[in-house]
């Protein structure tokens, strides 16, 4: 086996490979990409950390090539999709720098109530500043966690150590598993209300982009303090600053930025703002641990054919993922459109095969519904490989069934959400040519595209919805593609499906959709 590695590795990393007898371990940093397109032209496995870019060209240079590994969490430097082509697995190493990650958080929130830069800074300039410097206690105190996943149960756990009381927002973590860490699920505006402090540990998806701008901001506590060790881009800069100016907000620890390194200093210069570049993993044991599990992964695979910590590794032939390719497309999307219809908290799902795809793979079927389901809210890293283990880790049942009658469609998916708000029902199935069609909505017959943005409605059985919400989407320059009409027992539903990028719709048309007259509700999903 030859093993390239590009990027800097720990020596006990590198060490473990070539403790495998007749192993080649070429390990040497900072290659430019045509040194390092020569010398993959043999290898067996690339590892990688964020300075090498795994592009379509480099994968054509190693023809060889079965696996890539990324020594860290995300994969955005790797392209999947050519990868995947090529039938070569990508690994991860998800959750080695967890802990380092939140103890910088916590490091920052300190740092943040005791304004310990200002009084390094003034004992470093020679003054004694002790009267201007009066802190705050992070004991009796709230602490928010914004994402309840393995950091932001670390940081809930470290912050019940200084007798915090801690609340978070998760919509995809399960009751029992807050209870279990003593944590309280409130909604996102809650949370903002009640926080003393808020600590963010969401990835960047289309979703939390600027998920703390002025608005939110607003809604939050005064005197708040903002930590986010996560993504830079969750939080809207300037209207930070606006924020922290106005004294709304007292301050803010802040470990990742919009653009890095910040070319708009206005918010590190001030003075209620503490600033790192990025170090929240850079620890030598987060490194450490990175690296090991990396390398781990990799030997077991080359060695063992074991795949762990892959993201784009079905568990079919590859004849056969071609054959279910519009299958698990309806999958996806049925996941996807159940979540983005109910924001409250999902504990269980429930996925059942109709007809033919009775006899499909339905472990792979159901991993996709999950990855619909997650993705929004888990962009890095969320695949048919480990949806499942993402589910699990959230405490996030999963019932599979199968039924061999046909329900008037030759295959058939149903897909059910139980949330703390009740249940959600979609069912979905192929037409030619492999379209996926939604075709039941809460138990309510109704045939609509699964692609693109839809607006999705309960309204009054009566005359003219088409024509109130036709007019108010006509008003704002929203062409509508199709509309499709459902009725049931408790009233009707429709499906608009718009020609309208995603940043088109925005809650203001949406709101005025709602307040047509014969409308119950409405809600935008983007397949």
């Amino acid at each position: 086996m030859r093993i390239v590695v590009s990027d800097q590795l720990p020596a006990s990393a590198l060490d473990l490979l070539r403790a495998e007898p007749g192993w080649i371990v070429d390990a040497r940093a900072g290659r430019d990409p045509q040194t390092l397109a020569a010398d993959l032209s043999g290898a067996d496995a690339l590892v990688v950390r964020s300075a090498t870019t795994v592009d379509e060209r480099l994968l054509d240079a190693a023809p060889g090539l079965k696996v890539v590994a990324r020594a860290g969490t995300g994969v955005d430097n790797v392209n999947l999709e050519a990868a995947s082509a090529r039938g070569i697995i990508v690994m991860n190493a998800p959750g080695a720098n967890s802990i380092s990650v939140a103890e910088h958080a916590l490091a920052l929130m300190l740092a943040a109530a005791r304004a310990i830069p200002s009084a390094d800074r003034s004992m470093k300039e020679g003054r004694w500043a002790k009267k201007g410097l009066l802190g705050a206690e992070l004991r009796g105190k709230t602490l928010g966690v914004v994402g309840l996943g393995r950091i932001g149960q670390a940081v809930a756990a470290r912050a019940h150590g200084f007798g915090m009381t801690v609340v978070a927002h998760d919509p995809y973590i399960a009751a029992h598993v807050a209870q279990d860490l003593g944590v309280a699920l409130l909604t996102l505006d809650d949370l903002c209300a009640q926080a003393d402090y808020i600590s963010l540990h969401l990835p960047s998806t289309p979703a939390t982009h600027h998920l703390f701008d002025a608005a939110r901001l607003a809604r939050c506590k005064p005197g708040v303090r903002i930590v986010n060790t996560s993504r830079g881009d969750l939080i809207d800069e300037g209207a930070l600053a606006d924020a922290i100016e106005s004294g709304h907000v007292a301050g803010a620890g802040l470990d990742v930025f919009e653009i890095e390194p910040p070319t708009d200093t206005r918010l590190t210069k001030l003075p209620q703002v503490v600033a790192t570049p990025h170090i929240a993993a850079s620890t030598h044991e987060a490194q450490e641990l990175v690296g090991l599990e990396t390398v781990t992964s990799v030997r077991d695979f080359l060695r063992d054919g074991i795949v762990r910590n892959a993201v784009n590794f079905p568990s079919v032939s590859a004849e056969e993922f071609r054959r279910l390719q519009p299958a698990l497309r309806l999958a996806e999307a049925l996941g996807s459109l159940a979540s983005q219809l109910e924001e409250a908290r999902t504990h269980a799902v429930g996925v059942r095969y109709y007809g033919a795809l009775n006899e499909a793979p339905g472990d792979l079927l159901t991993s996709a519904v999950l990855v619909g389901l997650f993705k929004r809210m888990l962009a890095s890293g969320i695949s048919l490989v480990n949806a499942r283990a993402v589910a699990a880790g959230r405490g996030v049942e999963v019932v599979e069934s199968r039924s061999s009658r046909g329900r008037n469609f030759t295959s058939l998916i149903s897909v059910k959400l139980h949330t703390s708000g009740g249940e959600r029902w979609v069912e979905g199935a192929v037409f030619e040519p492999g379209t996926p069609r939604l075709v039941l909505l809460d138990g309510v017959a109704v045939e609509a595209p699964l692609e693109g943005t839809l607006i999705v409605l309960a309204n009054d059985d009566r005359p003219g919805v088409i024509g109130e919400v036709g007019t108010v989407l006509g008003r704002h320059g929203i062409n509508i593609g199709a509309f499709a009409l459902g009725r049931g027992p408790a009233g009707a539903v429709g499906v608009v499906s718009v020609d309208a990028p995603s940043g088109e719709i925005d809650d203001r048309v949406v709101a005025e959709v709602r307040r047509a007259s014969a409308v119950k509700s409405a809600v935008v999903v983007r397949i």
